[in-house]
């Protein structure tokens, strides 16, 4: 055979380049052992028999040209000096597979950091996988076997989480196999595309051969078929033709279902109750369009949508159903049907459910080539609404509250909506919500104060609309009733307590926030801490400051029996400037209730605003600060809606300043 000849029949031979040298290695490999060229970098460069001193040069030099073959312009000037095949080899291993601490802790990073993507098939994401395994083993970083299978669970997002549950709790003596895994992950990316195929059912018709049929709606809105499909040729085979008009293959035309809508026209039509719909049959897809006049009879608010536990992202056609919406280019969503499909915009949709409960689905893509309203339960769990699927119903809750149900048609679970139609196509929030948003999900009674002492400047005659955030944040026992009397002057009194540890810490590190509270205005100052035992430094900080700012002297200090306000330095140092230290009986936190219940509408507050902000756990303490200084901006219901910074500082506090937390 001749060099030639052999360059060109090693197909599965490749370039080496600055980024596949983990592929091109093991090849270059068995090339080179079937040419009987490896033994230069097998024996590392040292002749085993002397005297074949001739021959072993000649072998190098073929090794060599062999070697060079292969390696792309860009990499070949890093060793054109290179005489001996061995250093040669060495060389590029040096240079694409270092044994440094550095390289391995970059190839571990990357290992770790991985993450299946949208649109990623599993054979792609675990090739992947392999490959940075199979880096670490060179650099010698071996994984075991269990090892790779618990990286490669982590690897799945969160719409997997059930799999890893499943996984996991079965695992026999605890330990996963890469072989196990690697099957679980196929047969469950095999099982959601049979899903999107069945749940796309109604969207697209398979026609195997001809089909008939008659399609008419009767009255209870049911479907029969009429008209012809000669979707094939009489061999079966699917037509080849392409449309001259989209551009898509499987129809002519004349058929084209984008011409028909445009001309409002067609060949088959479907009589109905209410207008006409236009029913265009081709290859093997089905469409139905609706045209302009029959849109004048039908209600657009009350619309069908399908409930999808396989879409990653809320769903629509229909461009007017959106409350907010922003157009661009935001790539594709993938079919059951391996098709895909022009994302045109995103924005947010405001519904009405059965049970009369208005919500904001967040992010809806429009793709104006679907036929279905999709609902991804996925994105529902997110926003924090429970779904519970049993006996052919389907029920979204909050709590205790029920929100939607469905059932099932056909193959699919569906639910009808009401889309608000009062509130659609405005670009933002209305004045009311955004000041609701802006003053940290302030109450209707307190908005409606601030607008009629003109504190703000908004329609006074409007109604708050309703916030799924403030839904999901304040859920609070019944309060204890409140007994005391209020205190008419500042610092006679100032109740204190300590929230948390938090699970998660802030970004600055703290674990607990700590209160302040004045009887008399209700303002209330907020101290981050990371151990229990600063409390006592902050209160000094807040007792220099108060009594600068008023001129007045802290006269009473009402707090909890707990460990942080009952040492000897704490009772000392009241004792020195003439503070009573009031401490409630242990284990009754209803004796401290204004800086109990403070603390309790403080934390509703941060979770609503969280949850809007779609922050993570960690900017709690940004969120915390946030909203005790928008408390101390808003009218207090223990002060008959008087507003605390007012009372005191003894002016009007300004607004025109706020922003809604977490916006850009």
């Amino acid at each position: 055979m001749t060099f030639d000849e052999s360059t060109s029949s090693s197909g599965a031979m490749i370039m080496l380049t600055a980024t596949n040298y983990t592929l091109w290695k093991p090849r270059m490999e068995d090339f080179l052992s079937c040419k009987d060229l490896f033994d230069p970098i097998e024996m590392k460069g040292i002749n085993p028999d002397p005297a074949k001193s001739t021959e072993w040069k000649k072998i190098n030099r073929k090794t060599i040209g062999q070697i060079r073959q292969w390696i792309d312009h860009s990499v070949f000037h890093h060793v054109a000096q290179e005489t001996d095949a061995y250093a040669l080899w060495k060389k590029l291993e040096d240079m694409y597979q270092a044994k440094t601490a550095r390289n391995k802790a970059l190839l571990m990073r990357r290992l770790v950091n991985m993450k299946l993507k949208s649109g990623t098939s599993v054979a792609e994401h675990t090739s992947q996988f392999q490959s940075l395994v199979n880096q670490l083993s060179c650099v010698e970083m071996p994984l075991g076997d269990e090892m790779q299978s618990l990286l490669l669970l982590s690897s799945l997002p969160d719409s997997w989480e059930t799999l890893v549950v499943t996984l996991s709790n079965s695992a026999p003596d605890g330990k996963l196999t890469m072989s196990v895994v690697k099957d679980a992950l196929f047969n469950e990316e095999a099982r959601r595309k049979d899903m999107s195929t069945d749940e796309t059912h109604a969207l697209v018709t398979e026609n195997r051969g001809r089909s008939q049929g008659k399609q008419q709606r009767n009255s209870r809105g049911k479907w029969q078929s009429r008209g012809k499909s000669r979707g094939r040729s009489s061999d079966g085979r699917k037509p080849s033709y392409t449309c001259h008009h989209c551009g898509i293959e499987g129809h002519m035309k004349k058929n084209c279902y984008k011409l028909l809508e445009e001309r409002g026209k067609s060949n088959s039509q479907a009589k109905s109750k209410g207008g006409e719909a236009l029913i265009t049959i081709s290859g093997d897809v089905a469409y139905c369009t609706i045209n302009d006049e029959t849109c004048l009879h039908v209600s657009r608010e009350d619309t069908e949508w399908v409930v999808d536990t396989a879409a990653s992202y809320h769903v629509t056609p229909h461009r007017y159903y959106f409350t907010t919406y922003k157009a661009g280019d935001f790539g594709a969503v993938k079919m059951g049907n391996s098709s895909s499909s022009e994302i045109a915009g995103i924005g947010d949709i405001q519904i009405k459910t059965s049970s009369g409960s208005t919500i904001t689905l967040k992010d809806v893509r429009h793709v104006p080539d679907l036929r279905l309203n999709l609902l991804s339960v996925v994105c529902l769990d997110e926003q924090g609404y429970e779904n519970h699927f049993n006996r052919g119903t389907w029920k979204m809750s909050k709590g205790v509250l029920t929100i939607a149900r469905g059932h099932v048609c056909g193959t699919l679970y569906k639910t009808h909506l009401r889309i608000c139609t009062d509130s659609l196509n405005i670009a933002e929030e209305t004045t009311q919500n955004l000041w609701h948003l802006r003053l940290g999900h302030i109450g209707e009674k307190g908005l409606t104060t601030l607008i009629k002492k003109n504190l703000i400047n908004i329609d006074k005659n409007a109604a708050l609309g309703p916030c799924s955030h403030c839904l999901f944040g304040k859920h609070h026992r019944v309060s204890f009733s409140s007994t005391s009397a209020k205190r008419s002057e500042l610092l006679s009194l100032v109740h204190s307590d300590v929230c948390g540890p938090f699970e998660v810490e802030s970004i600055g590190g703290s674990r607990y926030f700590l209160t302040f509270i004045d009887d008399a205005s209700r303002k209330v100052w907020v101290y981050f801490l990371i151990t229990k035992d600063q409390v006592f430094e902050c209160f000094k900080t807040f007792h220099v400051l108060v009594e600068r700012e008023t001129g007045k002297k802290l006269k009473c200090l009402r707090s909890d029996n707990g460990g942080e306000y009952t040492s000897k330095a704490f009772d000392a140092y009241c004792r020195e400037y003439g503070i009573r230290h009031e401490k409630t009986v242990p284990r009754t936190p209803q004796h401290n209730g204004v800086a109990e219940r403070m603390n309790r509408t403080i934390m509703e507050r941060v979770r609503s605003m969280l949850n809007m902000a779609k922050l993570p756990k960690s900017f709690w303490a940004e969120a915390v600060n946030t909203t005790c200084y928008l408390i101390n901006r808003s009218p207090s219901v223990p002060l008959n809606f008087e507003v605390p910074e007012r009372l005191w500082t003894g002016k009007d506090p300004t607004y025109s300043h706020l922003r809604v937390f977490g916006c850009s």
